[in-house]
């Protein structure tokens, strides 16, 4: 049969109507789960799913604040959602090596099934696997990819693209989804004059803006800053001065041990001026170590020594390379600047370089270290005197270069407090982007993205897990961490009865740990007075122990309150003999 073409007129209107139908059944939505990394530093993780699969985009701790979070030592984010849906998980990808992308990734590969695959260039699973190895998992898959490499996820697409960041080996993620390209920017900064490698790949992704990005996720850690930010080379110009000025002197640089690119030149600017090297610092040793295997770092035979055995060298003959660059209570350079550190006696002929800037919150750490190695007779070179260290991470004109080569329809900033994110948001609008195509996404925000529209769907459940390192697992709201808070705010007490029978055999031991009486001598006696009452007026014939310990506490919490409106954890202990 032969079908009749319809008129011009009615051709409009029917294709009218079959837009209307289609858009009448509303599409399935790539969702993006964001995990992590936004509203904060640290912890970045994000998850995008369409379908039946899902892929994740890094795994990242963040480290406590030691006010809110009493004996912890990670916090990782809450991955309920991934558990719950771990069947749809096709892989993990890593975006580079630092603590903020892969320090949860023990975490995260527990809770998924064996053999979720992991990806990610080689110095980022170098350092990826100590963790896991650390952890003793079993059965996990890892992956190496080179920038330019493309593997398939499910439905994704991903394609590994070069970029500069202060760790080898870091990248941004391509993704093709059903609907179109996501550019997921990690951590970069435009660097044309790299220390090794190749500068970032700029004509790639510009290639991929011709082609059209729907999305773009960009960082926004120096969103903040004008500008661009300086190259590492840079700092190696800096600390060629510096080993030329100190000649007899020895000098002890502390940097952060993922930077390769510069322990690397560190470790020629040695070579050049006829240095040993020792280094100090667990970190310190396992990147070393990781980053020499793949050959990322270069050291010639014969310029690693023992630091026991650089006891036996002129002054001028050694670099102790360490880490400690914020001021961290138990790495080595806190410890020489506390004379806790056995192997290195800070004096008068020492200059100490502190290759790094204090991360926001350490500042104070970091300075006590400084006034600290300055009493004991060193000489101190830091950010505020030299130009010894450059950022990882774009400023404002790198970022507005991003922006203009890759295009996007849509744009999400990511990584960074909320003030980053504002700031990022507001300079895709400067840049012609309408507002209603920018969203500002929190943990636990899931966005809803086709070609046509994005906005923010159901939230899911997120949040923070808290871990300490013996074991202990949290998510913030237990017992144990609100005991914890009420020990650091208000101390504890802890009252011992020993019991026979029915019988209470000794007067009560009281002890008490970060609470004091201010305007009450008498306190001691008051309290165990308190205690002594609630023993004799307890019913011994129908109670037991736990019984009694209720008594007690309740007693002291209500006598304490009452004389100081102050609620510290009572801790009764009854000993049966």
């Amino acid at each position: 049969m032969r079908r009749v073409q319809p008129r011009a007129t009615e051709a409009g209107a029917v294709a009218a109507e079959e837009k209307y139908v289609r858009n009448a059944k509303k599409k399935r939505p790539v969702k993006i789960f964001f995990l992590g990394g936004v509203g904060e530093i640290g912890k970045n993780m994000t998850a995008i799913e369409y379908g039946g699969d899902i892929i994740i985009i890094d795994a990242g701790i963040t480290f406590p604040n030691n006010e809110d979070m009493p004996g912890i030592d990670l916090v990782v984010p809450d991955i309920t959602y991934l558990v719950k849906n771990k069947d749809k998980v096709k892989g993990i990808l890593l975006t580079h090596g630092h603590e903020d992308h892969i320090g949860g990734i023990p975490y995260l590969l527990k809770e998924l099934n064996p053999g979720t695959p992991v990806y990610g260039t080689k110095l980022t699973l170098m350092l990826a696997d100590n963790k896991i190895q650390e952890h003793r998992i079993q059965n996990v898959t890892e992956r190496v990819v080179s920038p330019g490499d493309k593997v398939k996820l499910g439905v994704f697409e991903v394609e590994f693209i070069n970029v500069n960041h202060s760790i080898s080996g870091a990248v941004a993620l391509a993704v093709r989804t059903p609907y179109g390209l996501i550019y997921h920017s990690g951590d970069f900064k435009i660097d044309l004059t790299p220390v090794a490698g190749k500068p970032i790949d700029l004509e790639r992704i510009a290639e991929l803006g011709r082609e059209g990005v729907l999305l773009y996720m960009g960082e926004s850690t120096n969103i903040e800053r004008l500008g661009y930010t300086m190259s590492e080379t840079v700092v190696g110009t800096t600390l060629d001065h510096l080993f030329s000025e100190n000649m007899n002197r020895r000098l002890i640089i502390a940097t952060f041990a993922s930077n390769v690119h510069r322990l690397q030149q560190i470790i020629d600017l040695a070579v050049k001026y006829r240095r040993k090297v020792a280094l100090s610092g667990r970190s310190m040793f396992k990147v070393v170590d990781a980053a020499v295997k793949i050959g990322e770092l270069k050291i010639p035979e014969g310029v690693l020594i023992d630091i026991e055995k650089s006891k036996n060298l002129f002054d001028g003959e050694l670099l102790i390379v360490s880490t400690g660059t914020q001021g961290e209570p138990m790495s080595a350079l806190t410890r020489m600047a506390a004379g806790d550190f056995n192997k290195v006696t800070i004096g008068n002929n020492d200059t100490i370089i502190i290759s790094a800037t204090p991360i926001p919150g350490n500042e104070k750490m970091v300075y006590r270290v400084i006034n600290n190695l300055y009493k004991k007779g060193a000489n101190v070179v830091y950010e505020s005197l030299e130009k010894i260290h450059v950022s990882g991470h774009a400023c404002q004109e790198e970022h507005k270069i991003l922006h203009n080569l890759l295009n996007p329809k849509f744009f999400i900033p990511v990584h960074g407090e909320y003030r980053h994110l504002k700031r990022h948001a507001l300079l895709a609008e400067e840049l012609g982007m309408p507002e209603k195509n920018i969203l500002i996404t929190e943990i636990g925000n899931c966005v809803e993205l086709t070609d046509e529209t994005i906005g923010l769907g159901e939230n899911f459940a997120a949040g923070t897990r808290l871990i300490d390192g013996g074991g202990f697992e949290d998510y913030g709201t237990s017992e144990v961490m609100k005991d914890r808070l009420r020990m650091s705010a208000e101390g504890i007490f802890m009252i011992t009865l020993a019991v026979t029978g029915n019988y209470v055999i000794n007067d009560p031991v009281i002890e008490s740990r970060g609470y004091v009486f201010a305007d009450n001598k008498d306190a001691d006696k008051e309290i165990r007075g308190v205690v002594q009452k609630a023993v004799e007026q307890y019913d011994y014939e129908n109670g037991n122990k736990e019984d009694l310990a209720a008594a007690v506490k309740k007693a002291l919490k209500n006598y304490i309150f009452k004389k100081t409106k102050q609620s510290p954890l009572i801790v009764p202990v009854i000993l049966e003999v």
